[in-house]
């Protein structure tokens, strides 16, 4: 009987275990994540990130072994080949056998074979080949500023995309709120009118108000469920995961002037870096093609030829050969040839990236005074504002409570809550204003302005 009892009770124990594992295994887990997590985890997982550092990667290797342009051009090869008429071959090798006292050779198979290895090197120096390592160490910083520019825009678009949520997340707890108000009037209307205070017609609006408020709640949810996809993406996280936003839109203020940044910070702008890189590759580039016109090529070979014949015995001979030849190419140094055409085509690009980098320096003007006046409008937006959100809050509460006693009709109250939402949504979305526009300053300028804080 005792045994009976503790099997029992080792397959109740056994059941309860696994109800809970299953409870426990079906919860799905809430990942919690701050701005800066977020970010983190980014340089970690990004697919776009990954990917700019593949291409950096690439520039890298081609800067690190662009000193392979002074390897010579190394070939080897093996021939072995059959002479069909010996005749001639066979009387040489007589006459000399005949010389010494040695019996004549009579042909047979094996001399017919020769064997012939082969091993050449040429290598070609010229002036030229130095402005090619020029050309790829340029070319490499020009990858570390598209790198960099690819890291930044990505992190300020998780960044955007976070406080956007944070602002959509509010949006809706704003909503929530507004709906559980409409419940509580519509309760409080169903009170009222039991106790005669009201008419039905009062009583029926304030229960449609708050039916039509559910469906736009639920749609503001789906929606907002939704961008956590785009940002569990972007971020690189699988779609689908749960994911808890922890933050708030409070802005760190910064006193900034626009003359004083341009001035310090200006050419930190990675646009404008990256386009004088790139007059600076093609300047190399045009030097490079001038080098190889107007200065010869000095062409080193070598070549290794043994030649092994099998009359009368396996002998060598060696046909090896160095060489040192002096080229000039007359076709590249006239004006109407291919070369001289790329070298024109090469200044005509230099002169218009060069009316570009003027362009992007004007534009850069215009995004920084548009992002300072942004910045101080959205202050004094958030400041009133704020002011705003105080009356309307007060004036909502007091047509709640006139509303509560009968003695105001529901279209009042509804016009108080959608001032006071107007003015809080105003405020937030002010606050992200703010947030964005540094966010697009400090792009813009390449620079952290957290000295400029108050």
């Amino acid at each position: 009987m005792r045994k009976i009892f503790i099997a029992s009770l080792a397959i109740v124990m056994v059941s309860i275990f696994a109800a809970s594992a299953q409870q426990d295994g079906g919860q799905e887990e809430v990942i919690t994540l701050t701005v800066e997590q977020a970010v983190e985890y980014a340089l970690q997982n990004s697919r776009d990130l990954k990917s700019n550092d593949i291409a950096l990667l690439i520039s890298e290797r081609a800067k690190k072994y662009s000193w392979n342009t002074f390897l010579p051009d190394v070939q080897a090869s093996f021939t072995v080949a059959r002479t069909t008429n010996l005749d001639s071959t066979l009387g040489s090798v007589n006459m000399g056998r005949g010389m010494q006292g040695l019996p004549p050779l009579s042909e047979e198979e094996k001399y017919h074979w020769a064997l012939s290895p082969n091993i050449a090197a040429t290598l070609n120096l010229t002036l030229a080949q130095m402005k090619s390592i020029q050309q790829a160490k340029a070319k490499y910083e020009g990858g570390k500023i598209t790198w960099e520019q690819g890291q930044k825009q990505i992190i300020m678009g998780i960044k955007k995309l976070f406080y956007g949520l944070l602002l959509q997340q509010e949006s809706l707890e704003i909503q929530r709120i507004s709906l559980e108000n409409a419940r509580q009037r519509a309760a409080q209307a169903q009170i009222n009118f039991n106790n005669g205070r009201i008419p039905q017609l009062q009583l029926l609006n304030a229960q449609v108000t708050y039916e039509n408020q559910r469906p736009e709640v639920e749609t503001a949810e789906r929606s907002f469920n939704q961008q956590f996809d785009t940002f569990a993406v972007l971020i690189g996280m699988p779609v689908g995961t749960k994911i808890k936003l922890d933050g708030s839109i409070n802005p760190e203020y910064v006193n900034v002037n626009m003359e004083e940044l341009l001035e310090k910070y200006g050419e930190n702008n990675l646009e404008i870096r990256s386009a004088q890189n790139e007059i600076e590759v093609q300047k190399i580039q045009l030097s490079a093609l001038n080098l190889s016109s107007y200065t010869p090529i000095l062409s080193i070979g070598y070549n290794f030829n043994p030649t092994g014949t099998m009359l009368p015995d396996l002998d060598w001979a060696d046909q090896g050969r160095l060489t040192f030849t002096l080229l000039f190419n007359i076709t590249n140094m006239l004006p109407f040839s291919q070369t001289r055409q790329n070298a024109q085509a090469l200044k005509d690009g230099i002169s218009a990236n060069e009316l570009q980098l003027e362009k992007k320096r004007e534009e850069q003007k215009a995004n920084v005074r548009k992002a300072v006046d942004t910045l101080n409008q959205a202050r004094e937006q958030i400041d009133s504002m704020g002011r705003t959100v105080e009356l309307a809050r007060r004036s909502y509460d007091m047509s709640v409570s006139s509303f509560n006693n009968g003695r105001m009709e529901l279209l009042d109250v509804r016009d108080a809550q959608t001032q006071l939402n107007q003015a809080m949504l105003g405020q937030l979305n002010q606050k992200f204003n703010y947030i964005s526009a540094l966010m697009d300053l400090e792009y813009e300028l390449n620079s952290d302005l957290s000295e400029y804080k108050e």
